[in-house]
């Protein structure tokens, strides 16, 4: 699987070209003492502006495509006969549903895409609702979905769907 969230952290580590053309758009304020990047100034500067998200976006994702494009070269050129798996949290807002042959939407309720999120970034409730609401809705992306995934269950029941249709994506491979 190839999961973008971990290709965005790659891409602006110290020494990477992403950290610091984000440093020339927003100045040193993004960056903490340590040369890595401040998540929680670049976060409150994408929530509070769209024009600076797009841009954020527009510096990122060409990143961020690069390195998934390698990795799929990676596993052509290593092809165990299956299909890769591509984990795109924002996938329809960056544009990128069209170069798949199958989209795939996991979901959960809104209220526990909040706590979720919270606990991931160690975030309040405020940050968290207006993160969330920068991206397209759970509801806009399930009807664009081919296949939807409810991940509200227990992780046992969502392994298990999952896996179902995993192998069935392998046999139309």
């Amino acid at each position: 699987m190839i999961d973008t969230d971990i290709i965005a952290r790659e891409v602006v580590e110290p020494g990477q070209p992403g950290l610091e053309e984000l440093r020339q758009a927003f100045g040193e304020t993004i960056i903490n003492g340590d040369g890595t990047l401040n998540r929680e100034a670049l976060r409150a500067i994408m929530i509070s502006d769209g024009s600076k998200r797009r841009l954020l976006d527009s510096i990122l994702h060409p990143h961020i495509n690069n390195r998934v494009l390698q990795r799929i070269e990676h596993h052509r050129n290593n092809d165990d006969g299956k299909p890769v798996i591509i984990d795109v949290p924002l996938l329809f807002e960056a544009g990128w549903d069209k170069l798949f042959g199958k989209v795939i939407v996991v979901h959960v309720s809104r209220e526990a895409q909040i706590e979720r999120l919270m606990k991931r970034d160690g975030i309040d409730r405020a940050t968290a609702e207006a993160t969330i609401a920068t991206q397209m809705s759970v509801d806009e992306k399930k009807k664009k979905a081919g296949i939807v995934i409810d991940n509200s269950g227990s992780m046992k029941d969502t392994e298990i769907f999952a896996k179902k249709v995993f192998d069935m994506l392998c046999r139309e491979w």
